[in-house]
């Protein structure tokens, strides 16, 4: 199994988004002014990393997650945030979502993203919960 947990056993290997290194991200460095609110996002290498883990243990629904988590790392917070609100039942049609899904894939390069945004319009299509 990998060396986890990584924090803690790989902290000069991991990296932040912006390239600083997890033992670099210092409340000292803080202090200084150092790091931005950019320096301590997580990586998308990271998110996969742990992807690895849980295929370790086992575990393929939370791989699937953090594929998914790699692939947002991409997608400004403004517009997660107004997927997260279409992604709510009862606010959005099917054709909204599957506009989603293909800005996700398209502009993004997020197919697992998009895959999960497509497989919520269908359930929420079979459910009655679109506008």
């Amino acid at each position: 199994m990998s060396n986890y947990p990584l924090g803690k056993n790989e902290a000069d290997t991991i990296t932040s988004k912006t390239g600083k290194k997890l033992s670099e991200i210092t409340l000292e460095e803080i202090k200084k002014g150092n790091l931005t609110a950019e320096d301590i996002k997580i990586s998308s290498e990271m998110l996969q990393r742990q992807g690895q883990v849980a295929m370790e243990a086992d575990n393929p629904q939370m791989k699937a997650n953090f594929d998914r988590a790699a692939e947002l790392v991409h997608v400004p917070d403004d517009v997660i945030l107004v997927m997260y609100n279409k992604l709510r039942p009862n606010r959005s049609t099917k054709r909204e979502l599957v506009l989603m899904a293909q800005e996700l894939l398209e502009k993004y390069q997020a197919p697992h993203c998009a895959k999960l945004v497509l497989e919520a319009a269908e359930i929420y299509e079979k459910r009655g919960i679109l506008l």
